[in-house]
Parts: structure tokens; C-alpha cells; sequence
């Protein structure tokens, strides 16, 4: 515990001297703009012994944050703006999984029935955006609407869906196949069998789609710019050719 503090404290150091470096060096090429390069948002972060774990095939936005006791399985997907707050309790992402922007998971410590509760999630399930998930379990294959709202001991069932802007009162149980929404959330009918598929495709194409945003977050800043230039470059070397060409066009008599 003491090697660990020690060890923490040695790094944070580092880092901070790092950073007043780069801005000192800025400052004499007289640029400014290490101000917006930096920034002290962590994707990763650690609470107290805990620590993140991402499998390497998953992705994770640059701009989410994964606190504490939080597992991403592999093929998994954490959009941008997404807050994973496992600290109070753990958080359980598994495979082929897509969280979307802007959604929040969280745990319970402590809540009204003195319950504690993580977040578990199922393999290839869809959370759209803006959802809030809070001490629930949601099993594989289910379908979570856009800013639709799960709390406490709620459980949903294996390809279950949960209507957009629904919300999920503490420990309702959603049966396998069903379609729930409204406030509070009530059964509306079964899920058809095009639905089910969709949630297997919807899982499918957000994996596939994770790959192309982690090539492009990969790479570094110097290859981006040099995208730009080479792009901005070539558009003007376009519209030069297209005047030059309407220039040399003979005028009709």
C-alpha cells in the first residue's frame, strides 16, 4: 500500500513536470496553443485500489471516463461523452456491447432497501444515448432506448426492450421479450421477431463501426495535420486547375 502511494505520487510528479515543460517550451517559440492540447480529463481513472480494465479489442472514446471498478469486455463499444462511475460498487460491460454518447452508468452503494448493487451488462447488448443505468442488470441482447433511465434492482431480461425516454422503477423485472415504456415504465407489447434481429445487427454494426473510430483516434496529432494540409493542398490545386481551364477556353464568335 505504501509502495503504491509512493509509486502514484512519483508519477503524478512526472506529469506535472512534464506539462510545465511543454508550456515553457511553447512559450519560447511563442505559440499559445499547448492551452488547448491539454487538458486534465483522464479516460481511464483510478479510485482508491481500483482500476479500469479494457479489453485491448474494445473501444473507448477519447472524451468518456471509465472510474474505478469498471470491465469492458472484448468487441465492446464506449461512445463519446460516456461516464462509467464504478466507484461505490463495480461495473460489468461484457462482449460486443455498444454504450452511446453521452450515457451514464453508475452503481449503489447504499439506496431505500439497503441493497448493494453493481451494474451488470450483458454480451451484445444496445444502450442508446443519454441513457441512465444505476445499480440494474441488463442481460444479453436487450435493447435500451435513448435516454431511457433503469434504477435500482432492476433487472431486464434477455432480449427485453426498454422504450426510448422510459423509466425503469427500482427492482421491476422485465421479462424476456417484452417491449416496456412510458413513466413509469409499464408492458406494451412483445418484441417482434424483425426486432430481435435488430438487436443482433444493431450490436454487429456498432463493433464494426468501433474499429474505424479507434484507426482515426490512434493516430497522432502530426499525421492528422498533415491529412489537413495534404487535403487543403489538393482542393486548391483543383479549383486552380478549374480556372486555368475556364481561362483557356476559346470565347464563342
Amino acid at each position: 500500500m505504501v509502495m503504491g502511494k509512493a509509486l502514484y505520487s512519483v508519477g503524478f510528479w512526472i506529469r506535472e513536470t512534464g506539462q510545465a515543460l511543454d508550456r515553457l517550451g511553447c512559450r519560447l517559440q511563442g505559440k499559445n496553443h499547448f492551452r488547448e492540447q491539454l487538458s486534465r480529463h483522464r479516460t481511464l481513472m483510478n479510485v482508491f485500489d481500483k482500476a479500469p480494465s479494457v479489453d485491448k479489442q474494445a473501444f473507448v472514446a477519447p472524451s468518456a471516463s471509465l472510474i474505478g471498478n469498471v470491465h469492458v469486455g472484448p468487441a465492446s463499444s464506449i461512445w463519446y461523452g460516456c461516464v462509467l462511475r464504478g466507484d461505490a460498487n463495480s461495473i460489468s460491460v461484457g462482449a460486443g456491447t455498444n454504450i452511446q454518447d453521452n450515457t451514464l452508468v453508475h452503481v449503489a452503494k447504499s439506496n431505500l432497501s439497503g441493497k448493494v448493487l453493481p451494474t451488470l451488462i450483458g454480451d451484445n447488448v444496445t444502450i442508446g444515448h443519454s441513457a441512465v443505468l444505476h445499480g440494474c442488470t441488463v442481460e444479453d441482447e436487450a435493447y435500451i432506448g435513448a435516454s431511457a433511465t433503469v434504477l435500482d434492482g432492476a433487472h431486464v431480461e434477455k432480449q427485453a426492450m426498454i422504450e426510448s425516454g422510459a423509466l425503469v422503477r427500482q427492482n421491476t423485472r422485465i421479462p424476456s421479450g417484452e417491449v416496456w415504456g412510458g413513466n413509469p415504465a409499464r408492458f406494451m407489447r412483445k418484441v417482434t421477431e424483425e426486432e430481435k434481429a435488430f438487436f443482433s445487427s444493431s450490436a454487429v454494426d456498432y463493433s464494426n463501426l468501433a474499429q474505424v473510430h479507434t484507426a482515426e483516434n490512434t493516430k497522432n496529432l502530426d499525421e492528422t495535420d498533415f491529412k489537413k494540409l495534404l487535403y487543403k493542398k489538393n482542393a486548391r490545386d483543383a479549383e486552380y486547375d478549374d480556372l486555368s481551364l475556364s481561362e483557356n477556353v476559346p470565347k464563342s464568335a
